[in-house]
């Protein structure tokens, strides 16, 4: 082999080096930012994902919010409502603040409905079915038109369970937000 043939096949070799290491590295590049690439994608996924939840818990928080503070200022009213009629002294301003808090807790309960999980759905039904009771044993008795098991006694009763209820129902809702002790 002469040497003007070594030095144009040493010459082709180092040529066909450089171009194989170019396409090469290029090629390396392209896999890395292809890697990146959907590495980002998975990261908005999950990042997207995490909003969605936190925006689902919120709006549970706000319901849940909502729903607890219109049953307590219900049973407040009705515990006034009570106490006026055990006095004998029920005003049509209390008997229209009772319906307005009763509009408002069924309000805030029906939207509970379409937002919270069925085991809190459970004990805020059962506090709104106990508070309808207390409110219509108060109205038959308001009224003047109670049956015999429209008492004060069993208006009382109502009463105090609402309480234990709504003990219920909050301790559910806080398990739910992973907040309970």
């Amino acid at each position: 082999m002469s040497p003007s043939t070594s030095a144009l096949v040493i010459a082709l070799v180092g040529i066909a080096g450089t171009l194989a290491s170019a396409l090469l590295t290029q090629r390396s590049a392209n896999h890395n930012k292809l890697r990146e690439l959907e590495r980002a994608d998975q990261q908005r996924l999950e990042d997207r994902a995490y909003q969605a939840q936190q925006a689902a818990l919120e709006a549970r928080r706000s319901c849940y919010v909502a729903l607890n503070i219109a049953a307590r200022l219900y049973q407040t009213e009705l515990t006034n409502y009570l106490a006026a009629i055990i006095a004998g002294n029920v005003t049509d301003e209390l008997r229209t603040s009772v319906d307005e808090m009763r509009r408002e807790h069924r309000s805030r309960h029906a939207e509970a409905q379409m937002v919270v999980p069925d085991s809190v759905l459970e004990k805020a039904g059962a506090v709104n079915g106990n508070l309808s009771q207390f409110y219509g044993i108060l109205k038959a008795i308001d009224a003047g038109t109670a049956t015999p098991s429209d008492t004060v006694e069993a208006a009382e009763s109502r009463r105090l369970r609402s309480w234990d209820l709504l003990g219920e129902m909050r301790a559910a809702m806080r398990h739910d937000l992973d907040i309970a002790s």
